[in-house]
């Protein structure tokens, strides 16, 4: 058995929904439920990979051993493939300073960690109260940050710094706006920004008669904003299909061998979902 991280750079609004509910906001994004960070199903992305590949695998039966069979032969054979949720990494918030700053916290970096197969080595800042580690003092002003309606005291650390240029090395290899933009905040402030610095908007429809609001459809939606990163796993092992002999390796590189720009969550015919999908491949593997 085999895994791939993987990164989810949203290049438009990501709505990866639960449905109508009776709260403040009508149609929210998924969130844990434990933790209440932003996530993307796992099944969700499977479900487009799956979809992608139909189009491009042209032998049926290696499509079927890594993604399974279809609904009404699900007792057949297991899928190869296990594809996990995307958790937030790093969410984009409004800065006083070089415009958003890329903001994570010592959890989410615990967590993705655990994840990324990153080296041991590489160490995540503690932070005593409220504050901010920076990789550099691009988004910072007299050794401050300012996010939001945030006021909060701001230095560079050597952590920040290693963090950044991971990131940075796979999902802003061609050109790094990342590493000055990079900020570790502390778990405390990162959970009010998650919960207040998604993107909302009010939606209406419209009487095709009169072409004014229909009564009742007024609605606000949530959505992970664009540039929005989250990080998520790909668990692969040998196919279980008969005559399909294929290892986990073979089983990653055909659900996700190089990065794509691909459509997730709803909302796709309003532009919503648009992103980029990466896999964390190691060093000096190709990614065509």
């Amino acid at each position: 058995m085999k895994t791939r991280p993987f990164l989810l750079h949203a290049l438009s609004p990501l709505h990866a929904g639960t449905g109508h509910v009776a709260d403040v906001i009508d149609l929210p994004i998924a969130r844990m439920k434990a933790t209440g960070v932003p996530f993307v199903p796992g099944s969700s992305i499977k479900g487009v990979l799956r979809d992608v590949r139909k189009a491009t695998v042209v032998d049926a039966d290696r499509l079927l051993a890594v993604f399974g069979p279809e609904t009404e032969n699900a007792s057949d054979h297991a899928s190869a493939l296990v594809v996990g949720d995307a958790r937030l990494l790093a969410l984009p918030v409004r800065s006083f300073r070089g415009t958003f700053a890329w903001v994570t916290s010592p959890l989410l970096l615990t967590l993705a960690k655990r994840d990324f197969g990153t080296p041991g080595d590489l160490s995540i800042p503690s932070i005593d109260g409220r504050g901010a580690r920076v990789a550099e003092d691009y988004c910072t002003f007299n050794e401050r940050m300012y996010l939001e309606d945030l006021d909060l005291p701001a230095k560079k650390s050597k952590e920040t710094v290693a963090w950044a240029g991971v990131l940075a090395q796979h999902a802003f290899a061609g050109e790094d706006i990342f590493t000055k933009r990079f900020a570790i905040v502390d778990d405390e402030t990162m959970t009010f920004l998650w919960e207040t610095a998604t993107q909302v908007d009010a939606r209406v429809r419209l009487n095709e008669t009169t072409r004014t609001v229909a009564t009742g459809a007024l609605w606000l939606e949530e959505s992970l904003p664009p540039e929005t990163l989250l990080i998520g796993l790909l668990v692969a092992d040998r196919s279980r299909r008969k005559s399909v002999a294929m290892g986990s390796e073979e089983v990653l590189d055909l659900a996700l061998k190089g990065e794509e720009t691909l459509q997730f969550g709803g909302k796709a015919s309003t532009g919503r979902g648009r992103c980029r999908l990466i896999p964390v491949l190691p060093q000096g593997a190709s990614q065509s």
